[in-house]
């Protein structure tokens, strides 16, 4: 995974202003932010993802929306979510033009890989790191096609921008006049090799993995905005297991019932995290040794099985040592 984020990140003391802010759908805005003093921003690749930081404990991981090539602005859009942790709730109707927000990254770990074809499936909010992706492809003359879903029309933020630009590829089915994707209809209709992204609610992710499990001749990619598995649906927490630190030689201690980032804040090791849910990859750990119990909504299963590396905030270890390259 480490292969996927951009060279040029910012460390999280950096701020940003809000240049505009605007309504994209209903319960949609957009922050468009730049640097204060006017300076280039960080590099990024669709599919990359930017931290704000909204407060004390209040870490949030939106796509980046806007043109990869403008080095002045970076772009997110934000869902108004009525019954989330309150970070929706901070930039719909707190965040205003000109204020400074704190950030870090853009990290990308829903890289856009090279492919002769693509299908995008959006769901919602979830057409935001498609977006960006469309428009590399599209540049690329690729071929392409994507299949955007919404509970109603008005909800479906850049939808009509993209139909308008992309009559022929683009399908807009809004729930209330559609029903559910059809997706078993858009899997079948793909030609060998392509590649599907797909970002979305969970029941939307579930349904197109289910869906491509009779085509292994194409290759599905996901991103979550919430956790598949969290530590507290795992049936058993384990025993305790040791984490060695290879660079330093120190050795942590993981109790049962904590997580491996548990035991190295709790050890005094500055470790880096975000969301503490195994969704955004900010903890992402390179392992020497041993076998992690992998319990993030990042890796794929590919990934997972081969063990090289770990989303330290939700998982633990299924072997007594842990080799950490830290």
């Amino acid at each position: 995974m480490s292969e996927g984020l951009t060279a040029t990140e910012f460390a999280g003391d950096a701020k940003l202003r809000v240049a505009a802010k605007q309504v994209e759908a209903e319960g949609v805005v957009s922050l468009t932010l730049v640097d204060p003093d006017g300076k280039p921003l960080p590099s990024w690749e669709p599919g990359a993802h930017l931290d704000l930081i909204l407060g004390d404990d209040l870490i949030r991981q939106y796509s980046l929306c806007g043109d990869v090539n403008d080095r002045d602005r970076l772009r997110v859009a934000v869902l108004r979510e009525p019954a989330g942790r309150g970070g929706s709730s901070r930039v719909h109707d707190e965040l205003a033009v000109g204020d400074l927000v704190a950030v870090k990254g853009p990290r990308n770990n829903f890289p856009l890989v090279d492919a002769p074809a693509y299908l995008f499936v959006a769901g919602g909010i979830g057409i935001t790191p498609l977006k960006p992706m469309i428009a590399e492809v599209d540049g690329r003359g690729a071929e392409w096609t994507l299949l955007y879903g919404g509970r109603t029309s008005s909800g479906m933020a850049f939808g009509d921008v993209l139909a308008q630009s992309h009559p022929q590829r683009v399908g807009l089915r809004p729930q209330d006049e559609y029903g559910l994707l059809d997706l078993d209809r858009a899997i079948a209709g793909v030609p060998a090799g392509t590649a599907v992204y797909c970002c979305g609610p969970e029941p939307l992710l579930s349904a197109i993995e289910e869906a491509c499990r009779i085509r292994p001749d194409i290759e599905l990619h996901v991103e979550r905005f919430a956790p598949k598995t969290t530590l507290q649906d795992n049936d058993s927490t384990g025993g305790p297991f040791d984490v060695v630190l290879d660079r330093s030689g120190r050795t942590v201690t993981v109790s049962p019932g904590d997580t491996v980032l548990d035991a190295l804040l709790d050890d005094g090791l500055d470790v880096d995290f975000s969301c503490r849910e195994g969704t955004c990859g900010t903890c992402e750990q390179v392992v020497l040794e041993g076998v992690p119990d992998h319990r993030d909504s990042v890796l794929s299963e590919d990934e997972q099985a081969s063990n090289d590396c770990m989303m330290v905030c939700v998982s633990r270890s299924r072997t007594p040592r842990l080799v950490l390259d830290l």
